[in-house]
């Protein structure tokens, strides 16, 4: 389908360009034939038009969502407001590749404390499997009303075993109040910013697990350091 989007993208373009200065010496069928030995001379031009077609769809998306991915007043942010770059990621507590991809973060945070702000989504796509994503998720958000997100966010990324007593291990060990915590954990207001994370996420092109980064109007499935830091590099300069 794509394939054949691209041709019908790409085909009128080129009847537009050598129609034009060959107006009146040249038919239309004429015209529709050199187009066409065209491009089976030169058929990259059908894979960078998909290319191209795949960028736009991604950008539009990215763009349809912006308000609710980099201006949601619930999400835990470090960084400045008036950053250059502004990274969100997707996670779940239980996944391995978001706990490689952890320590990216941090030096990014690190490195870059005047340019670069990260948003947390937390997505606890595992919790069907695990059964502690979810409360893992809703442990950080409540760590977040005492200002203890980040304490917590990675305390459980360095974490395994996430069940129940872990968890409140964790949240004594940086120093929460820990019956608030647990208060703050029945609020189902924590519960409906999850669902309004997971229903984001489902408005995401190419998110089919986690973690999930967008960089400006790039996306990066999984726990690639080395693209994300071309990406930031990119985003930096840009």
């Amino acid at each position: 389908m794509k394939r054949f989007l691209a041709y019908s993208l790409a085909l009128p373009l080129f009847l537009t360009a050598c129609a034009q200065p060959a107006s009146g010496d040249m038919s239309k069928k004429e015209v529709e034939k050199i187009v066409h030995a065209y491009i089976m001379e030169n058929p990259q031009i059908i894979e960078e038009a998909l290319i191209e077609l795949e960028r736009l769809e991604i950008t539009d998306k990215l763009d349809a969502a912006r308000k609710d991915l980099e201006h949601d007043p619930r999400d835990i942010v470090l960084g400045p407001k008036d950053a250059k770059v502004t990274i969100v990621e997707f996670f779940d507590y239980n996944c391995g590749y978001c706990k490689q991809s952890t320590k990216w973060v941090q030096d990014t945070v690190a490195k870059y404390p005047n340019d670069v702000r990260v948003i947390f989504k937390e997505l606890p796509i595992l919790d069907n499997r695990s059964k502690t994503s979810r409360s893992a998720a809703i442990s950080a958000l409540a760590a977040g009303r005492q200002g203890k997100y980040a304490e917590m966010h990675f305390a459980l990324m360095e974490a395994s075993g996430l069940t129940s007593e872990r968890i409140e291990s964790l949240a004594k060990s940086i120093g929460l109040d820990v019956e608030m915590w647990k208060q703050d954990m029945e609020d189902d207001k924590i519960a409906q910013h999850l669902e309004d994370t997971l229903q984001l996420a489902r408005r995401m092109p190419d998110l089919s697990g986690t973690p999930y980064f967008v960089i400006g109007d790039e996306t990066i499935a999984g726990a690639n350091s080395a693209a994300l830091q071309e990406i930031l590099d990119k985003a930096l300069k840009g």
